[in-house]
């Protein structure tokens, strides 16, 4: 099997958050952190309502990384697709609606 660029995807293209990656690296390794905050504050048996609006923050930076990976998505992979035309096209807009109807059930 043929190596891949490490900044290609399947077919040879880009994905479109890599002019961000920096930025999203530097979100997730704050996400990390926050999630060994809530671990200290249950081993410390902190009070559960601070624990819940730590996780109510921790949550909402997910989202934040997840619609703004999805935008990056809908405005370089899917248009790409999308001006290519044919399978992969609807193959790119059926991954971009399954991935939001995720986003929304969680």
């Amino acid at each position: 099997m043929p190596q891949l660029d490490r900044h290609a995807d399947e077919h040879g293209g880009t994905h479109g958050y890599i002019h961000r990656k920096d930025d999203y690296l530097k979100r997730l390794s704050r996400i990390e952190g926050q999630a060994r905050g809530l671990q200290r504050m249950v081993d410390d048996e902190k009070y559960c309502i601070d624990i819940l609006t730590q996780v109510s923050a921790m949550t909402k930076a997910l989202h934040s990384v997840a619609l703004g990976l999805l935008e990056e998505h809908l405005s370089h992979c899917v248009l790409e697709a999308a001006r290519s035309g044919g399978p992969e096209a609807d193959e790119k807009v059926k991954e971009a609606s399954d991935a939001i109807a995720r986003l929304v059930r969680s």
